[in-house]
C-alpha cells in the first residue's frame, strides 16, 4: 500500500510544453516593463493621459513582440529537433550496429555492465521508432515526441505580458492618476508574480517575491530618475 506523503513527495510538476518559461517571463517582462515607462514618463513631468498612452502602446507592442519571440525561437529549436532526430534516423537504418554501439558505450559509463548494455541496445535497435526516440534522449537530451508548442509559447507570452502590463496602468484607468500609486500597485504585481512562480519552483515564496520586488524597484528608479533628468533639461 502506498503512503499519500510518498506519492506527493515523487509527483513532479509538468514543466514540458513551453508554457510556464513563456508564462514567467512574459508576466515579469510586462511588470518590468510597463513600470519602468510609466516612471520614466512621470518623472520626467508629463501629464496622466500621456502616461495612459505610453503604457498602452508598452502593453500592445510588448505583448505582441514577446509572442512573436516566444513563437519564432520555439519553433526554430523544434526544427532544429527535428533534424537532428532525421539525421538519426538515417544513421541508425544505415549503421545499425555502430548505433547500437554507441547507445551501449553512453549506457556502460552510467554503471551499466558492456555486455547487457550491448544486448539491450541491439534488441531496441529491431525497434526503429523506439530506437530514434531513446538515442535521441541519450544523444541529443530531447525527446521527438513531447517537443513544446510554439503556439502555446506564444499566448501564454503574450496574455501574460499583456495582464503584467495592466497591473501598474489600473491605478490611471480607475481614474486615480497617482505615480506613487501606479509603482505601488507595479510592486505588489512584482510581489505576488515572484511569490508565485515558487510554487512551481518550491523555493521560498517570500524570497522569491522580494527578488522580483527589487529588482522591478532598479529598474523603475533608473528609469524615473532618467526621465526626471530630461524633464528637467526640456
Amino acid at each position: 500500500m502506498s503512503h499519500p506523503a510518498a506519492e506527493d513527495e515523487h509527483h513532479h510538476a509538468d514543466v514540458s510544453g513551453g508554457w510556464l518559461r513563456a508564462a514567467v517571463f512574459g508576466a515579469m517582462d510586462g511588470l518590468v516593463t510597463n513600470i519602468a515607462l510609466i516612471a520614466g514618463v512621470g518623472g520626467g513631468g508629463v501629464a496622466a493621459r500621456q502616461i495612459v498612452l505610453t503604457g498602452a502602446a508598452g502593453l500592445v507592442a510588448g505583448a505582441i513582440s514577446m509572442a512573436l519571440g516566444e513563437f519564432t525561437s520555439v519553433r526554430a529549436q523544434n526544427e532544429q529537433v527535428a533534424a537532428e532526430v532525421l539525421r538519426e534516423r538515417r544513421e541508425l537504418d544505415r549503421y545499425p550496429e555502430a548505433e547500437a554501439a554507441e547507445l551501449a558505450r553512453i549506457w556502460q559509463a552510467r554503471g551499466v555492465p558492456p555486455e547487457l548494455a550491448l544486448e539491450v541496445a541491439t534488441i531496441l535497435g529491431r525497434n526503429p521508432e523506439a530506437a530514434v526516440r531513446v538515442h535521441a534522449q541519450e544523444e541529443l537530451g530531447v525527446d521527438p515526441n513531447d517537443v513544446p508548442s510554439p503556439w502555446t509559447a506564444a499566448g501564454s507570452s503574450f496574455v501574460c505580458f499583456a495582464a503584467g502590463a495592466l497591473v501598474p496602468l489600473l491605478p490611471y484607468l480607475s481614474g486615480a492618476a497617482s505615480l506613487p500609486l501606479a509603482l505601488g500597485a507595479g510592486g505588489v504585481g512584482l510581489f505576488v508574480a515572484g511569490a508565485l512562480i515558487a510554487r512551481f519552483t518550491r523555493r521560498s515564496w517570500w524570497r522569491s517575491g522580494a527578488r522580483q520586488l527589487l529588482l522591478g524597484a532598479a529598474a523603475a528608479g533608473a528609469t524615473y530618475l532618467v526621465g526626471h533628468i530630461i524633464g528637467i533639461a526640456a
